[in-house]
């Protein structure tokens, strides 16, 4: 079942000779559990890409369908509650705020739309990030890694219907990326969660079931790695 379907997705930015064409007439769809890196240069779209699938910027031309809905058909004030609700995100900078603890940070997206949450489920991912010790200490008492990986709960608290992570190994060395990494495999496995990750790291593109290159604005190719797949 496609959870993305994305349709002649545009982005362009000026007008006349100052226009830039930031993305370009890009298609593809995603499936339910999948893992799907992109990649590609600096300036190539991958950044714009993320931002218009996550609804934080508006295209100029396209469609993007997230769960059978229509991203921008919604009013801001409507999307902006779909985004909580369906799209999760994970940043290089962790994102957390500095005066809730983890078990509070990672709860934060049900706590703003007023929802109990599933106790036994955030249990279960406090678990499964390592964090269980660490559920009551404050973001600044905890490593760079351990602090991704409160981002990433956040993330998943939701059960959203996309992940979407940017660069989300950026800020960490390689011991803790490759944790993160391994933990966003396992929210594939475990929790059957769709990820789109965006990144510059070859090593890290390698472990998705689809690569997706762009250049210059347009998508070159979609690729579906060896031994993998839905």
């Amino acid at each position: 079942m496609n959870v993305i379907s994305v349709d002649g997705l545009s982005k362009s930015y000026g007008k006349g000779t100052t226009q830039v064409n930031a993305l370009q007439d890009v298609s593809f769809q995603v499936n339910q559990g999948e893992f799907v890196a992109v990649v590609g240069a600096s300036g190539s779209g991958k950044s714009t890409l993320l931002h218009l699938l996550g609804g934080l910027d508006k295209p100029s031309g396209g469609y993007v369908h997230i769960d059978g809905e229509n991203l921008y058909a919604f009013k801001e004030k409507e999307r902006a509650v779909f985004r909580r609700r369906k799209i999760g995100f994970i940043f290089q900078s962790y994102n957390l705020i500095p005066v809730l603890n983890v078990e509070e940070n990672i709860q934060l997206p049900l706590l703003l739309d007023h929802r109990q949450p599933d106790k036994a489920y955030i249990n279960d991912l406090i678990r499964t990030l390592g964090l269980h010790e660490r559920r009551k200490h404050l973001p600044s008492e905890l490593s760079g890694g351990q602090q991704q990986r409160v981002a990433i709960g956040r993330a998943l608290a939701y059960r959203p219907a996309i992940i979407l992570a940017d660069e989300p190994t950026g800020n960490l060395d390689s011991a803790n990326g490759r944790e993160v990494i391994e933990l966003l495999k396992l929210s594939v496995r475990q929790y059957h969660q769709t990820v789109i990750i965006i990144t510059h790291d070859m090593n890290i593109a390698a472990e998705a079931d689809r690569v997706l290159h762009l250049q210059d604005g347009r998508l070159q190719s979609d690729t579906r790695s060896l031994g993998r797949g839905v």
